[in-house]
C-alpha cells in the first residue's frame, strides 16, 4: 500500500496467502495485514493469519464453497469500492495466488474502475505448492518437461496429452468422473497415474494416488473433499507414498570417475516437516 493517493480514498491489496500454512504467506502480506482497517478473506486463506489482527480490524468473510457462496463476486467487489471509498486500508485475501484461478485481476479491474489504488501480492500458488508437499513435481527430467493448471470445471479435451506433460485440475472433486472419463476419450491411458492432495500444506493433508481409469470410484470410496489438488501424469510416480517408487538411476556417462568431496554443512540445521 504504498503512494500517493487522495486523503479521502483508501487503497485495495490483493494479498495471495499462500497454500494453507500459516507460514507460506508473504512478508508483504503480512505487513500489509498488519496495517489493514478491513480484511476480506476467502475460506482458503491462511485462517489463523486472522487471528493476529488487532481487534478493531473489520474482517468480512466472503468464503465460496461448492454450492454456499457466502457473497457474489458482485457483492465482493462492491465492498472492495465501498470501503476504499470511505477512506479505509483494505486488504482482499486470498488463498493461493490471486491471480490463479482466484478472479484477482477481475477485482483489481473493478477497483481502478473507481480510482482505487490496488497493489498486487503474489502468493504460493496452491497448483505447484500442494502437490510437491506430498512429494510430487510438476516437472522432472524423464518425466515431464512443463505443465498445465486447470480448473475441474472446464471441458479438458484441449489439454496437451503428451507423455512428458503434468496436468494440475483445481477444484476438480465433484466433476472427477467427468474429467477421468473426458482424458480417456481424448487420448489419456487408462493407466496414467494420478494423485489427490486434500487440504495441502495443512496438518489434515491426506494424498490418494491411484491411476486415471479408477481414480473416481477410488475418490468416491476414501471419500475425498474438497478443497483438493489433483495432478495427472508420470510425476505421481514419485509421491512420498507411491507403492512402487522406482530406485534412480544414473547412466554411465554421468558416474563420476573420482570421488568429490561433500559441501561443508558447518552451521546448518535440518528439520523435518510433518510432510516428510
Amino acid at each position: 500500500m504504498t503512494g500517493t493517493t487522495s486523503p479521502t480514498i483508501g487503497l485495495v491489496a490483493l494479498v495471495g496467502g499462500g497454500p494453507g500454512d500459516d507460514a507460506l504467506v508473504t512478508v508483504r502480506g503480512r505487513e500489509l495485514l498488519g496495517l489493514a482497517d478491513v480484511v476480506i478473506a476467502d475460506r482458503l486463506g491462511p485462517r489463523g493469519l486472522l487471528e493476529e489482527l488487532a481487534p478493531d480490524v473489520e474482517v468480512i468473510d466472503v468464503g465460496k464453497a461448492p454450492g454456499n457462496h457466502a457473497a457474489t463476486q458482485d457483492e465482493i467487489n462492491a465492498l472492495l469500492v465501498t470501503h476504499a471509498l470511505a477512506g479505509r486500508r483494505v486488504v482482499r485475501f486470498k488463498g493461493g495466488d490471486p491471480y490463479i484461478l482466484g478472479r484477482g485481476s477481475e477485482e483489481r479491474e473493478h477497483c481502478r474502475r473507481f480510482g482505487i489504488e490496488t497493489e498486487v501480492v503474489p502468493g504460493i500458488t496452491s497448483a505447484i505448492a500442494v502437490p510437491a508437499a506430498a512429494g510430487i513435481p510438476l516437472t522432472h527430467r524423464g518425466l515431464s518437461r512443463g505443465f498445465t493448471v486447470i480448473s475441474g470445471h472446464e471441458d479438458l479435451d484441449v489439454v496437451p496429452r503428451a507423455s512428458g506433460h503434468t496436468l494440475v485440475i483445481l477444484m476438480g472433486v465433484k466433476t472427477l468422473r467427468r474429467s477421468a472419463t473426458q482424458l480417456m476419450v481424448h487420448g489419456f491411458d487408462a493407466e496414467t497415474p494420478v494423485g489427490i492432495v486434500e487440504s495441502g500444506c495443512t496438518p489434515e493433508q491426506r494424498v490418494t494416488l491411484g491411476r486415471l481409469g479408477g481414480i473416481a470410484d477410488l475418490a468416491v470410496e476414501r471419500r475425498v473433499q474438497n478443497p483438493a489438488v489433483i495432478v495427472v501424469g508420470d510425476v505421481v510416480t514419485l509421491a512420498h507414498d507411491w507403492p512402487h517408487f522406482p530406485a534412480p538411476t544414473i547412466p554411465a556417462s554421468k558416474v563420476p570417475t573420482s570421488e568429490i568431496p561433500a559441501p561443508s554443512m558447518a552451521g546448518a540445521s535440518l528439520e523435518r516437516s510433518h510432510h516428510d
